[in-house]
């Protein structure tokens, strides 16, 4: 919601509004995609926490060739300096040459987690997207645009995390 070096974040995108939101997660400053905002303080605590297993899905693009093994090893866990992170899921989407785009998802949100697990692994991340949080979907949403959630969308964020 703030940036010490001055830099635009989502405040900038809401203007002035009279409700406290909450967002779920964050998005590292080169990291796009799907940010989920709320007025349900609890809701965006369950929706963050590790603990309620909600997967949020990026979709990075990564210096490759990608060996068949990545998968299982991330899912197996990437020691970082701050301990293990685990992929939940993880699939190749295309290969190019020395570039490649997979789909990574994990329920957990340790700062810059996907890019460090990736850089770990031999495949530092050059563009990551964020595309899902729990049964929410990015879908054709462009940078910068934001639209309301549905009665049917609200109701399976709750029901994912229990409430």
């Amino acid at each position: 919601m703030t940036d010490d070096r001055g830099r635009a974040t989502i405040t900038d995108f809401l203007g002035d509004r009279a409700e406290r939101l909450f967002h779920v997660g964050r998005l590292d400053y080169d990291t796009e995609g799907l940010m989920l905002l709320t007025n349900d303080g609890e809701l965006a605590h369950r929706l963050a926490h590790p603990s309620f297993e909600v997967a949020k899905t990026y979709l990075a693009d990564v210096s490759g060739p990608v060996p068949k093994d990545l998968g299982r090893r991330l899912m197996a866990g990437i020691e970082l300096d701050d301990g293990v992170a685990k992929a939940d899921k993880f699939r190749v989407i295309d290969r190019s040459g020395q570039r490649a785009l997979v789909e990574i998802a994990l329920h957990e949100g340790r700062k810059h987690v996907v890019r460090r697990m990736l850089a770990a692994a031999g495949h530092p991340v050059t563009r990551l997207v964020r595309t899902d949080v729990g049964p929410i979907k990015l879908g054709s949403l462009r940078p910068g645009t934001s639209r309301e959630l549905s009665t049917r969308e609200i109701g399976e964020l709750y029901a994912s995390v229990g409430l």
